[in-house]
């Protein structure tokens, strides 16, 4: 649903549980990416190659590795022209979203097909 309004992700390969079987290698995935982004120079050699990963959205590999590590992971964000459009982290606890009101619907729906209520979100002030 956020995929087109998605300019660029970041994701970091730390849970705060073990990684579960089916999610592993994605996350064998996003290492190398880190691991390539330092032989590549885009990132220091000194830093992190597990913390914020660059994922290209457009890349339905990549994409599909966000999705599947997101639930589990420390942190992971998308951005559009310098604004955050989601933030997720803590393992699966904390999701924060920017959409449109056609997106909230959208979202509300598929929640609600999920028996998950509307009142699971909180829509910040404008």
């Amino acid at each position: 649903m956020l995929r087109s309004s998605i300019e660029t992700a970041h994701i970091d390969a730390y849970s705060d549980v073990a990684w579960p079987q089916e999610v592993v290698s994605h996350y064998e995935r996003a290492l190398s990416i880190g691991r390539d982004e330092v032989v590549r120079g885009a990132r220091s050699a000194n830093g992190d190659p597990g913390m914020g990963i660059d994922i290209d959205v457009r890349n339905d590999a990549e994409f599909e590795m966000l999705l599947a590590l997101a639930p589990y992971t420390i942190h992971a964000e998308g951005w559009r022209q310098g604004q955050q459009i989601f933030s997720v982290g803590d393992t699966g606890t904390a999701l924060w979203v920017a959409v449109t009101r056609q997106q909230e619907a959208d979202l509300m729906s598929r929640l609600r097909a999920y028996g998950i209520p509307s009142t699971a979100f909180t829509v910040a002030p404008e």
